[in-house]
């Protein structure tokens, strides 16, 4: 590493003391810096401000808001709109969300600023890595990227999920030399916009540079585990390819063609051959570390739902770590993980303060309601350093590009401080739920409750869970909780193995399911649909084909949408029921005496 890089590593470090030491004062310049330059915009000017841009007008007037609160302003930008309704700078463009269940996408007004402010906390990571595996520019890093096909809005503005934005601008296409950040696929691999063709090439790319590789990457868990799957699959193509140094004919796009055979001047028999032998094994247990043998970290997220990938991504790896390293969002990026090679139950993101302002809602006991179904009261809302060690909340941003008390729907938990700026565990979505009659089931509560039940067939007849989702089906009288299952497994399951992983789910659910199952009766069994291999892989392509981004699409944990549905129950191949009632007692209140007299 050359000294003018070790300086900017030096600087970048710095920055992040600096922003963390000062984060109040931050803050408060940074609402300040947002209110003046968007003062006259209609949205602000409605709500009462009035030109004025301190916090305590701030805090007065404006509302904590949803999507479904800005979405008549975000239609007429969308329309063609160019006064300024939410920021006094001009929207560039709209940032899609990775969706619903339903299929329904948000579009997040942006501006052309936020490129620099992304790209800042990008600069950051690999300083922060560097800490703890120096000589990571002595190689490269196998990041599969991918970009998604762009639309245009009535009036003209591009809408499209925030990687293909990046990805498809200068920032990214003519970013300066640096070699910490020195990729296996060429731009033109990652640009090309059929997914099937891109991660052909970028395979291929990494099988050809696989000594070189010193780290390994993709968004989420679940991207990086549908590329595993991919080469499971076409492994005998890819080295056919890289045996007689040429491409597969099925890729066709000229610019990914031309970038992948000026990798490979000659044909390599002996590196396919290599590839071969490791790919032909019956057991693909560690063959990332056996194919890519210098990798030292997997960079992927595993935090939320994308937890219950870990198993598998430790069978594949090797049990190499795996790393998060930020934490971002369609509408704002948020931080940093400065801690890296943390277990991945041990995640913390530190907030940067200069991203965007941040205040919190305060998450309150359950009492019967959703956690973050209340409307909430603007004065509960607490500022970035205020937040408690132990609290959980809810996040709310206010944006540079307009977005003002917005509530993202993240849960967070406080674990930590970094100088004055506080860390969080991300815990979960808020809106993620199944729900028959009173019992609200949170997403992180269901992955709490398949996990516990998959412990043991894991065990005993060496199963995986692939993938699973869920469904509240009310056709049946009473109505019943069904989750669909990917298995794979070295031996056959029994039939009441699964039955009683059925009711080790029940048991694992809160009280007032259980009460619902074993006393109001309200709830019927719980059921469990094994479908055939490769079914979720088919779900991912059906929301692709709606127009989910690869980059950031993630398997619901609860569907509703009719034809997904459908398309699950048309690949079931064997369904069980929980075998008898879960245990429920009621419990005494604690102002209750011993003879239950108050």
């Amino acid at each position: 590493m050359n000294l003018e890089h070790k300086e900017r590593e030096k600087q970048a470090l710095q920055f992040i003391e600096k922003v963390t030491s000062e984060a109040a004062e931050v803050q408060s310049a940074v609402l300040s810096a947002i209110l003046e330059r968007n003062a006259h915009t209609e949205y602000l000017k409605r709500h009462g401000l009035n030109g004025r841009t301190d916090k305590a007008s701030f805090r007065q007037c404006l509302p904590v808001i949803t999507y479904e609160d800005l979405e008549p302003e975000i239609q007429r930008i969308a329309n063609g709109d160019t006064s300024p309704i939410l920021s006094a700078h001009p929207i560039s463009e709209f940032l899609t969300s990775s969706g619903t269940s339903a299929g329904q996408r948000k579009l997040m007004p942006t501006i052309s600023e936020e490129f620099e402010r992304r790209c800042l906390l990008y600069s950051l990571l690999m300083p922060v890595m560097n800490q703890y595996l120096p000589g990571l520019d002595q190689g490269k890093g196998m990041y599969l990227f991918f970009i998604k096909s762009e639309a245009k809005t009535p009036g003209g503005l591009l809408a499209r999920p925030v990687l293909t934005s990046y990805y498809k601008s200068r920032y990214f296409t003519e970013r300066p030399y640096d070699p910490c950040n020195v990729y296996t696929s060429p731009n033109e691999t990652v640009l090309c916009p059929d997914a099937h063709q891109s991660m052909y090439c970028q395979l291929l790319c990494g099988l050809l540079q696989r000594h070189e590789v010193l780290r390994m990457g993709a968004v989420f868990a679940s991207g990086f585990l549908r590329a595993i799957r991919f080469l499971e699959t076409h492994w005998r193509e890819l080295c056919d390819d890289i045996r007689a140094g040429g491409l597969n004919e099925l890729v066709v796009d000229a610019a990914a063609r031309r970038a992948v055979l000026a990798l490979m001047p000659r044909p390599d028999p002996a590196l396919a051959d290599d590839i071969a032998e490791q790919c032909r094994k019956e057991s693909w247990a560690g063959i990332i570390a056996r194919l890519w043998p210098n990798t030292k970290y997997i960079d992927v997220i595993v935090t939320g739902t994308m937890a219950q990938y870990i198993p598998t991504l430790d069978y594949y790896s090797g049990g190499l770590p795996l790393v998060c390293t930020m934490y971002a969002s369609s509408e704002c990026y948020f931080g940093i993980n400065l801690q890296p090679l943390c277990p991945p139950s041990e995640v913390s993101y530190t907030l940067l303060p200069n991203m965007a302002y941040f205040e919190f809602l305060p998450i309150k006991p359950k009492s019967g309601k959703s956690k973050a179904a209340r409307v909430p009261d603007p004065s509960e809302l607490v500022e970035l350093v205020d937040v408690k060690m132990g609290h959980e909340y809810e996040l709310v941003i206010t944006t540079y590009a307009g977005l003002c008390r917005y509530r993202v729907g993240d849960i967070l938990r406080v674990t930590g401080f970094h100088n004055s700026a506080p860390q969080f565990a991300f815990v979960c979505r808020k809106n993620v739920v199944l729900s028959i009659d009173s019992d609200k089931t949170g997403e992180e509560d269901l992955a709490k409750a398949v996990r516990s039940a998959t412990a043991g067939i894991e065990s005993s007849y060496g199963a995986r869970l692939i993938e699973y989702t869920s469904y509240a089906d009310t056709t049946t009288i009473p109505g019943h909780y069904v989750l669909f299952w990917e298995l794979r497994s070295s031996s056959p399951i029994p039939k009441d193995v699964l039955e009683e992983c059925c009711l080790a789910i029940e048991e694992s659910l809160d009280s007032v399911y259980r009460q619902g199952r074993a006393s109001d009766r309200s709830i019927g069994p719980l059921e469990i649909k094994v479908v055939k291999p490769g079914t979720f892989d088919q779900l991912m392509d059906y929301a692709l084909s709606r127009g989910a981004s690869i980059n950031q699409y993630k398997t619901p944990r609860c569907v509703k949408f009719t034809p997904i549905v459908e398309l699950l129950n048309a690949r079931v191949v064997s369904s069980y029921f929980s075998p008898r009632l879960p245990k429920w007692s009621p419990v005494r209140p604690q102002w209750a005496n011993s003879n239950g007299v108050h």
